[in-house]
């Protein structure tokens, strides 16, 4: 035991002697590209938020580039080939960095800042690794001193690991006096609106309970097959961007492109949507399609429906539209048919609980609303009765952390489907839908009584 115990020490200690041999963690194409995108879009700078630092840098020339960009930022001052270099003149560091020339090369390098966060986290994360060398070198070499006392040494060690740990990691707290200041922004801002909607708006009845669609919110709208999940999450995208004139985008698994199309002009010309299967359009509904040609032409609704897109396609797309069209709200449909390649789960109520939760994420990420539609499982079905028709919570199926998850959840619950005709109060639910505000973390739930109007694939209030 004690012989193995002396090779496992060798061992470790050949290891950090070949660590500290082997050349150290940097990435110099990557820091060249990240100063030259700095200094070709000046609003560059403000999407690293602490990102980089000077001493981020493997080579301190480049660095000391950093520095001058910064400061300059920092006046309010330009940032490009020309005031960079005066402002190293002024630094006394100009030929220190290579010259003039230098930096003409560095932005002459690259085309565009698009990946610049991306790229500045390549040489935060190489810049990481790096201090941790030095770090478990430094605790290394005085391990081996006998005069170190091992006590000292371990405090020493985790005082040096959190000061790492500090250096790259921003605050993500907030004084209460910053929360009070956003807070009471955020609350006059909202006064200032004369209905009350503080989101996106769509149906008024609807507004009134959730005032809007909220940034930040992930929202799911369930129902059980036929129900008319998709035709009331397009009847909503329908008024967000026909009416509103907001940019929507919407992924669709489950329909392609072309049949949500003719399903979003039937919603707003009022074209039956059997008639463009059948190639059997009326007339009057050309007239009709033609008529409403300057908004189905204007609107700004964004449509993917790549076959089998995974988890990380939506994310990455999900951005992409934010920022080349500044899609302010997403739709999924639907969330059971979202797979995470790439990892493996122990089933798959594990792995949609994973997905809801990364959703979540995304909608803070991207500060806009994500609404995802969602199945139910059978217990409907094996209930009786007018009320045990009706969705319940514990009805969304492989549900895990959906729930859990979702600001607000949103049934669509159409009676006549069951054969049941009158509500409770006595009213007639002939083409009828009853859309249940079943949970809403920020307000009150609701039932709300809408027309379904299936040729028309809308809802109306």
């Amino acid at each position: 035991m004690s012989a193995n115990n002396n090779n496992s020490q060798y061992n470790n200690s050949q290891a950090a002697n070949n660590a500290v041999m082997a050349p150290q963690p940097q990435a110099p194409e990557v820091e060249k590209a990240v100063l030259g995108a700095l200094m070709i879009d000046n609003e560059a700078i403000g999407s690293l938020n602490d990102v980089i630092r000077p001493d981020t840098f493997y080579y301190p020339h480049h660095g000391t580039i950093m520095e001058a960009i910064l400061q300059l930022n920092e006046k309010g001052h330009p940032i490009d080939v020309w005031t960079v270099t005066e402002q190293l003149s002024r630094m006394g560091k100009l030929d220190e960095v290579g010259g003039p020339a230098y930096i003409v090369e560095l932005s002459s390098r690259v085309a565009s800042s698009a990946n610049i966060k991306y790229h500045a986290g390549i040489i935060a994360t190489k810049s990481l690794s790096r201090q941790l060398i030095e770090y478990s070198n430094k605790i290394n070499n005085q391990g081996f001193d006998a005069t170190v006392d091992p006590s000292a040494l371990l405090a020493e060690a985790d005082d040096l690991l959190f000061e790492i740990y500090r250096k790259n990691t921003p605050a993500e707290y907030k004084s209460f006096n910053d929360n009070v200041l956003e807070t009471l922004h955020i609350i006059s801002a909202a006064s200032e609106s004369p209905d009350g909607i503080t989101g996106i708006a769509s149906y008024k009845s609807l507004d009134e309970t959730t005032h809007g669609w909220q940034k930040g919110d992930l929202v799911i709208i369930a129902g059980r097959p036929a129900m008319g999940k998709t035709t009331f999450a397009l009847s909503v995208a329908s008024k967000i961007a026909f009416e509103n004139q907001i940019p929507v985008g919407f992924f669709s698994l489950e329909m392609n492109r072309i049949d949500l199309t003719k399903k979003l002009i039937s919603n707003l010309c009022e074209v039956d949507y059997s008639n463009f299967q059948s190639g059997r359009v009326l007339t009057e509904e050309w007239d009709r399609i033609y008529g409403n040609g300057d908004i189905l032409s204007k609107a700004q609704l964004f449509i993917d429906d790549t076959p089998g897109m995974n988890l990380m396609h939506i994310r990455n797309q999900a951005k992409r539209m934010v920022r080349e069209n500044d899609v302010q709200i997403l739709f999924v449909d639907y969330l059971q048919l979202v797979h995470h390649d790439g990892k493996r789960f122990s089933s798959r109520e594990a792995e949609v609980s994973h997905i809801s939760r990364a959703l979540k994420q995304l909608a803070r990420d991207l500060d806009i609303p994500i609404i995802a539609i969602s199945q139910l499982n059978r217990g409907v079905e094996n209930r009786a009765g007018l009320e045990g028709k009706r969705p319940q919570l514990s009805d969304l199926r492989e549900s895990g952390a959906i729930e859990q998850d979702a600001d607000m959840v949103i049934f669509v619950h159409r009676p006549e489907y069951y054969h049941i005709y009158v509500d409770d109060k006595g009213r007639s639910l002939v083409g009828m839908a009853e859309i249940i505000i079943a949970k809403h973390r920020k307000g009150a739930t609701a039932d709300i009584l809408m027309k379904f109007k299936g040729e028309y694939s809308r809802f109306e209030e």
